[in-house]
């Protein structure tokens, strides 16, 4: 699984001109699954989302994480983000999951969010979505597991 995450001031997610997934203070995550990948792998970067220390403390350093912060977190499916990008001018999307296990281990990740006490908000899998945001900073980090 793949996430590129922003430390965000807020952003939001709409689909056919309907907010569908708002947040303010947090993390946009815009999440990509491969075809291997599996609940453990969800879980194990969701927990790496909330607790990777983007969040500046007091002292200027970036030591807190959303966790920390009591942030809001926007999990947002973007099948792009696993495209095979080597050669070419096209990309190549052999390696993503199909649309049905995509969704499935995209929504144990959100399941999963849901149990961590945090405002969680989602875009709409498989939708045509604009995303928007103010990123904060910016701060912007590229977070994987195997």
């Amino acid at each position: 699984m793949k996430a590129l995450i922003q430390r965000v001031k807020q952003a939001q997610v709409d689909v056919a001109g309907q907010t569908v997934g708002q947040i303010q203070q947090g993390i946009l995550a815009l999440v990509g699954v491969e075809r291997d990948d599996t609940p453990a792998q969800a879980e194990k970067l969701l927990q790496k989302i909330c607790r990777y220390r983007i969040f500046t403390d007091d002292g200027g350093k970036m030591n807190w994480s959303l966790n920390d912060i009591q942030g809001q977190l926007l999990l947002v499916s973007q099948f792009t983000l696993v495209a095979d990008t080597q050669k070419g001018n096209r990309p190549g999307f052999s390696k993503g999951a199909s649309p049905a296990h995509g969704e499935q281990i995209f929504n144990d990740m959100v399941q999963l969010a849901k149990q961590t006490g945090l405002h969680i908000e989602t875009g709409q899998f498989g939708a045509d979505m604009q995303v928007s945001l103010i990123n904060d900073g910016p701060v912007t980090f590229w977070l994987e597991t195997k």
